[in-house]
């Protein structure tokens, strides 16, 4: 278990004395942060949260804890900014696991070219995860989704991508140019992660269902083994994958946001920042969010395919 950031979940859920305040101001679903506070109560042997009044409080325990708790994760942050200064002059950022092999790769050669002599370390999470490690210093910055809510961060500007949708080769949906929500009845759907991506995770799912699309089941991961075998469709940008199809959804109900996020600006995240709203728009077709294209579905016809 991960002791200093468990404590640092624990100060949060003390500050706000809401566990769904809490949840959102970490960038995390609740269930997970929950189940953390319970491992930090086990591994502390006590119990540091009242739950049974409708406001969580703290037990004496807790109360004991806490300016503790406030001091360690104080420390280890002084560590780590301590050890990040007399580094070599590193950029630790994090990108989206499901931004593609493409857009990931052009993203990190234009910087490298753009920035010689900072070393660039990339890691792949989450925007739940980019917010944590971001808040506790582990990376400089982030690309994340939004909606999103962190105190402290800042975020860059707001680009738009725009989502198809990926079918199996042999669905009849592919036969027509694009793909009404709607059409998409009676099919499951994958996802990226509720608990890693909770904001776009709920909004996409209300779009969805504002559109006539409800997913009989919500699979969640990156990878398109259920889509290839016929079980699944799912959204995203066109790929090129032999037995995968990919078709424009009609009137483009769907808009996913992203931008950077950081916690201390420096030239350095500024010069990422730039480097990363370039290279998303050539390489990902994303737009800026004033740009996007307006939200709006046509009703589908009552038989045959959109085309």
């Amino acid at each position: 278990m991960d002791l200093v950031r468990h404590l640092y979940y624990f100060t949060v859920v003390a500050e706000e004395r809401h566990f769904g305040n809490a949840a959102i101001r970490l960038g995390m679903a609740q269930p997970p942060l929950s189940q953390r506070i319970k491992r930090l109560e086990e591994e502390l042997g006590a119990r540091l949260f009242d739950r049974s009044a409708r406001q969580v409080r703290l037990t004496e325990a807790g109360r004991l804890l806490l300016p503790e708790a406030r001091e360690v994760v104080a420390r280890v942050e002084r560590l780590r900014e301590l050890v990040r200064h007399g580094e070599a002059r590193t950029l630790k950022v994090a990108l989206p696991p499901d931004l593609g092999a493409t857009a990931i790769a052009a993203l990190v050669a234009r910087f490298r070219e753009e920035s010689q002599g900072l070393r660039l370390a990339p890691a792949e999470m989450w925007t739940a995860d980019q917010v944590g490690a971001l808040s506790e210093g582990l990376i400089d910055v982030g690309v994340v989704r939004h909606p999103v809510t962190a105190p402290g961060l800042r975020f860059g500007q707001v680009l738009v991508q725009t989502p198809g949708v990926l079918l199996a080769e042999t669905d009849p949906l592919t036969e027509g140019s694009s793909v009404h929500l709607q059409d998409l009845a009676g099919r499951e759907l994958l996802l990226f992660p509720q608990e890693g991506e909770p904001g776009a995770h709920a909004e996409t799912l209300s779009d969805c269902r504002r559109n006539g699309f409800v997913p009989v089941e919500v699979h969640h991961g990156i990878g398109l083994g259920l889509v290839l075998a016929g079980s699944a469709v799912a959204f995203g940008a066109e790929v090129s994958l032999p037995g995968v199809v990919w078709r424009p959804l009609l009137g483009s109900p769907l808009a996913w946001r992203v931008s950077t996020a950081w916690r201390v600006e420096t030239p350095e995240v500024a010069t990422f920042a730039a480097t990363a709203v370039r290279t998303l728009k050539e390489s990902a077709g994303m737009t800026d969010e004033g740009a996007a294209p307006v939200r709006r579905v046509r009703r589908r016809p009552a038989m045959g395919f959109l085309a």
